[in-house]
């Protein structure tokens, strides 16, 4: 397949370009600095605008798939922002101008209606992101594209790929997932056509 990761340079992103390379796909790494990406083969990088659906359009014909894994730096979670949302409609107007239908996303699991002091506790505290969050969900859920949501808990780095998936909800008893774990669980939806307009809740 021939995949079209934008956000690449982040750390899930970076992981479902590398994870992506390995399963013999052909890429496309749209980011603001593609500088930052190591060579590779099978692998292209474009230099692009996420906020700029003419931008995105440009560089994506041709492409079986969308992945979207943009993400504020941290210092940013705490500040009135529209990024997310922002991206995410740019994204969706060049996938409807150029006829790409398949999308998967990352979002976050603090946005499950669920009890605990973390989630708790990130809802209160990162409440801007949480509301560019949902807007981002919005847009993406009443595209009318076959998309995919990935909701994790919190991230943490580790080699392992493992995951487990749950439509519409997120385990009780699992609070962490790996960057590579939700690159995993992203690239099996779309190569195996599952969880097609499902939000669905990750954990390790």
């Amino acid at each position: 397949m021939k995949l079209f990761v934008i956000g690449a340079t982040g750390r899930t992103g970076s992981e479902i370009v590398k994870l992506a390379l390995s399963r013999g796909h052909e890429v496309t790494a749209f980011a603001r600095s593609p500088e930052k990406i190591p060579p590779a083969a099978s692998l292209s990088t474009v230099r692009g605008d996420p906020h700029d659906p003419k931008s995105i359009a440009s560089a994506l014909a041709g492409h079986d798939a969308v992945f979207s894994a943009i993400g504020p730096h941290v210092r940013d979670v705490l500040r009135r922002s529209t990024l997310l949302t922002d991206c995410a409609r740019a994204t969706v107007e060049a996938m409807k101008r150029i006829g790409v239908a398949r999308l998967a996303i990352v979002s976050a699991g603090a946005l499950f209606p669920r009890s605990g002091l973390y989630f708790a506790f990130f809802r209160l505290l990162a409440i801007n992101h949480v509301r560019d969050l949902r807007s981002m969900e919005e847009v993406v859920r009443t595209s009318g594209l076959a998309w995919t949501i990935a909701r994790p808990p919190r991230l943490t780095r580790s080699p392992s790929s493992s995951f487990h998936a749950f439509a519409g909800a997120l385990p009780e008893d699992r609070h962490r997932m790996t960057f590579r774990g939700v690159a995993a669980f992203m690239l099996d939806s779309v190569e195996r056509g599952s969880h097609i307009r499902e939000v669905v809740g990750l954990a390790r």
